[in-house]
């Protein structure tokens, strides 16, 4: 009896004892839906989508702009398929999984991306540009124009 109840509370010690990399895993950001990106699409769905831009205002053309900068997370499935193998990866291990599974974790936590937004008069897309690299300095030189609607 006394045997059963060492192998439970070990057991149950090991189950509830799963570190950061299982949380980690269940909390990186979302997948946002980028097919809303093409010419056409109302600016209401954009900012349904990836919130508030960043910044607005009025090209030189005099045509409205925003940009939507946001982390490019993961799926629910897949956010659930690497909470779990971190579980199973922490019981097997006796958590020493947590060495390695929580700087992993750490390193794929979705990219962020800048996209500006041109609209039509109708508040429809009309160009977009997506912007590399957008943690660095030099983010405005590295862009690259993915769709745009001929005036």
């Amino acid at each position: 009896m006394f045997k059963n109840i060492c192998i439970l509370l070990v057991c149950a010690t090991l189950l509830l004892n799963t570190g950061c990399s299982v949380y980690m895993a269940a909390t990186q950001p979302g997948q946002k839906n980028v097919e809303l990106l093409r010419v056409g699409t109302n600016r209401d769905l954009l900012i349904a989508e990836f919130g508030e831009p960043v910044s607005s205002g009025v090209d030189g053309d005099g045509r409205e702009y925003d940009k939507f900068s946001f982390v490019q997370g993961y799926s629910t499935g897949a956010k659930a398929g690497r909470a779990i193998f971190h579980v199973v990866a922490d019981v097997l291990t006796h958590g020493l999984w947590e060495v390695l599974g929580t700087p992993l974790e750490a390193t794929f936590d979705g990219d962020k991306i800048t996209y500006e937004i041109t609209y039509d008069r109708n508040e429809r897309i009309a160009q977009i540009i997506k912007f590399e690299n957008v943690s660095s300095s030099i983010a405005r030189a590295q862009h690259r124009v993915i769709s745009s609607l001929k005036w």
